[in-house]
């Protein structure tokens, strides 16, 4: 079905005609092509390397792969199994190994794996290093090793749980308060590793946990993406346990979102802004999230006094933006939390933590913490591409329609007018243009998406 090479990393289809989709030949090669990238730019003898992967079905299969593609280079392996990718990132740091893969296509459906690359401060890959890979795969450039140099294979337990024990030291996660607070929570965890993940630290936090598709299976209940069209079973469950709210993440557990006691969605969008709202309250400082986030974090960070600033959409740009700009918090719309206090990697884990400090230190209900946010309202649409479009030509003729409005170009084009803002842009992810609005009203974003999707389509 599509095979996509981004900073995102490598992510296709499983099965399927080699270099068309995730095939076990893609995998080797793209695998090969990280290890040497990786012995050529650290110029170490010994390299070691943390693997770790979600629980979709292809995952055993694609980790190991990966494993004994670098293996045969002469690298040792780290293999923690079922993770998540801030486990993972956060193990880079712990092992100071010399990098990691996550073998996860996180918010994909379950047809969908890939290869997310980490280097050895356990953070993606930059754009032109990533850009080597890509080179070093297409021109197949790999030594492997003879036998006695061969790498080694080990596999470690429990990274999990030093995980959890990394976001329970924080300063700002409150545990007393939140154990004081008794909350009740229902989790859906869309029967990956966040199964194992998020009630194991709700089970730390003193807080009571009803678990929904947290069974770490693969088999996914619903699209894993966390939107609020796929989360009326957790909504209903919510209302029906009383709970004071619902915690939802992807498959790879570094997108969150909440649901309030009512079942309503806190929104993605929002999620940011809570824990951001709750950082800055403790600690004076800046936040960053990228062009296609909401205005809301903007608007809270002035409150507190810091400044924002928007970068280019991909963790590595909302990354080095943070790292720019000194920024304490920052991330994606997309229910990204990056704290640096703990490590610049999205993780739901430290989002969740946050925000039930946050909560409990309130004293008040989640929906009326949502309430006291300012309200902005987003349409996300997309349209599917084929191999004939031309995106970067549509693009361009979009950015000229619009000349005369505040136009930004540093990721597709974003267009901002008085009380709104249109951002488009080809995903790294998907073989789609994404359309992403925000309007006072959701109406004014749905009739402002439905405009430039129109307008789109005119041009195709």
């Amino acid at each position: 079905m599509a095979l996509i090479k981004s900073i995102s990393g490598i992510r296709g289809t499983i099965g399927g005609k080699v270099g068309e989709n995730l095939t076990p030949l893609d995998t080797v090669k793209f695998a090969a092509a990280y290890g040497m990238w990786l012995k050529k730019s650290t110029k170490k003898k010994n390299l070691t390397v943390i693997l770790g992967r979600d629980a979709r079905i292809s995952g055993k299969i694609v980790s190991g792969l990966v494993g004994d593609t670098l293996i045969s280079l002469g690298i040792k392996v780290v293999d923690i199994g079922l993770s998540t990718t801030p486990t993972v990132e956060i193990a880079v740091q712990l092992d100071e190994a010399d990098g990691g893969i996550i073998i996860t296509a996180s918010h994909n459906p379950k047809q969908w794996n890939a290869l997310k690359l980490l280097n050895h401060k356990g953070e993606f890959l930059t754009a032109a290093d990533g850009e080597e890979v890509l080179n070093i795969a297409k021109n197949e450039a790999f030594v492997f090793a003879e036998i006695d140099d061969l790498g080694v294979f080990r596999k470690k337990k429990h990274y999990i749980n030093r995980h959890i024990n990394e976001v329970l030291n924080l300063d700002l996660v409150a545990i007393e308060a939140i154990k004081k607070a008794k909350f009740k929570v229902v989790v859906d965890a869309v029967n990956s590793t966040g199964g194992i993940a998020i009630p194991a630290l709700l089970e730390k936090l003193g807080v009571e946990c009803v678990e929904l598709y947290c069974e770490p299976n693969g088999e996914f209940p619903h699209n894993p993406e966390p939107l609020k069209e796929h989360l009326t079973d957790i909504s209903k469950l919510v209302v029906k346990e009383n709970a004071d709210l619902g915690i939802v993440v992807d498959p790879d557990v570094d997108r969150l979102a909440l649901i309030c006691e009512d079942g309503s969605m806190f929104g993605e969008e929002y999620t940011l802004v809570a824990c951001a709202d709750y950082v800055l309250g403790k600690t004076k400082g800046n936040t960053v999230s990228n062009l296609s986030s909401s205005k809301a974090l903007k608007d809270i960070t002035e409150k507190h006094g810091g400044n924002y600033t928007a970068s280019a959409v991909g963790e590595v740009n909302v990354v080095a933006q943070m790292k720019a700009t000194n920024a304490i918090i920052g991330g994606e719309g997309n229910g990204g939390i990056i704290y640096p206090e703990s490590h610049y990697g999205r993780d739901s884990l430290v989002g969740v933590a946050l925000f039930l400090s946050h909560l409990a230190e309130s004293k008040i209900s989640c929906k009326e913490l949502r309430n006291s946010y300012p309200n902005y309202y987003m349409s996300k649409n997309k349209i599917q591409l084929t191999p004939q479009i031309n995106v970067n030509e549509v693009l361009e003729k979009m950015a000229s329609n619009y000349k005369n409005e505040d136009v930004l170009t540093i990721d597709g084009v974003k267009i901002n007018f008085d009380n709104e803002w249109v951002h488009l842009r080809k995903s790294n992810t998907e073989p789609i243009i994404r359309i992403y609005t925000e309007s006072i009203s959701q109406k004014s974003a749905d009739e402002l998406a439905a405009r430039f999707i129109k307008e789109i389509k005119s041009i195709l």
